[in-house]
């Protein structure tokens, strides 16, 4: 398997640091997503493994592990323990991937340059893909292998648990999906105030809670947690905000799915609140807002700085 970087590091350093982590989350995935079955498992049918596989390996940035790995190593913690959590949070990444893609969600034909789940296989089976893969994300998460520690192991399911479920990403997407007037055919005009929580949760929660992983594995006390949930929470919704922009200002070809497909929808971003100038400033407070928050921990947060304005600044 691909070594996690250790040592310290500068912000040039974040190209590399990003490719061989994701070199690492790529080799592990491989093994979470073994064709033979698990302890405890009876078997793994193989079309519904090829989907997990089409949709978990093979592409993204893996940014949410990045995240967990590297808040881990700001408290000198490293190796497979903090790789596996940020497996976990990846795995679930991955399965709100597939089912976003569902017509009965976002509706997309192609995710990372190649066709959607649904599209190389079918809808059942993407279904089952995505529950599989959110199944199989606290199995890894759970398991000893993880950290020694079962109360810790026990925080880190329920920090993941409440980021993914209806008070987190999956309760985002229904309010997404409220406000384009899916249910009763009356798209919402949302404020602002409205448009920032559906976004702390759709996509905000997930990022947060790869960052606080990484700060439980590493045994952050409270005043290095509280500053790491609030860095967390600012690179999350800076995030959305640069996704927002690149939907109207990036290619299909450098997204590697559709884009213009927000606005076409009438979805609720804070473009639509604040103006492309206006979201664009807000981009780089929430940027400047993460970075400030890493001011106690000097030189060891040089990489989280350089993972803040690289969420900000992204092309693709």
């Amino acid at each position: 398997m691909s070594s996690v970087p250790s040592g310290p590091a500068s912000q040039d350093d974040l190209p590399a640091r990003l490719a061989q982590t994701a070199d690492a989350v790529e080799a592990m995935l491989e093994q979470v997503l073994a064709h033979e079955p698990d302890a405890g498992e009876i078997a793994r049918p193989a079309r519904l493994l090829a989907a997990m596989r089409h949709g978990a390996l093979g592409g993204g940035k893996r940014l949410r592990p990045f995240l967990t790995v590297e808040t881990a190593r700001l408290f000198s913690v490293e190796g497979r323990g903090p790789l596996r959590a940020g497996v976990a949070v990846e795995l679930v990444h991955c399965y709100s991937l597939i089912h976003d893609d569902l017509p009965a969600m976002d509706d997309d034909d192609m995710r990372r340059g190649r066709p959607t789940v649904h599209k190389a296989f079918d809808e059942a089976t993407a279904i089952l893909a995505g529950d599989s893969l959110l199944t199989l994300a606290f199995a890894v998460m759970a398991d000893p292998a993880t950290h020694a520690s079962g109360d810790v192991r026990a925080a880190l399911v329920l920090g993941l648990a409440r980021a993914s479920g209806v008070g987190g990403m999956a309760g985002g997407q229904m309010l997404d999906l409220a406000a384009e007037g899916r249910f009763d055919g009356a798209p919402r005009r949302l404020d602002e105030a409205a448009i920032r929580q559906l976004q702390a949760m759709k996509t905000g929660a997930i990022l947060a809670a790869s960052v606080e992983i990484g700060a439980l594995i590493g045994a952050a006390d409270a005043d290095a947690l509280s500053a790491l949930r609030r860095y967390g929470r600012a690179l999350g919704a800076a995030f959305q905000v640069a996704d927002d922009i690149l939907d109207v200002e990036a290619s299909p070809e450098q997204l590697g799915k559709a884009t213009a497909k927000d606005q076409d929808k009438g979805k609720g971003t804070l473009i639509s609140a604040l103006g492309l100038d206006g979201a664009r400033r807000e981009r780089d407070r929430l940027r400047d807002e993460a970075i400030a928050a890493l001011a106690g921990f000097g030189e060891r947060a040089r990489i989280l700085r350089a993972a803040a304005a690289f969420a900000a600044a992204r092309r693709s």
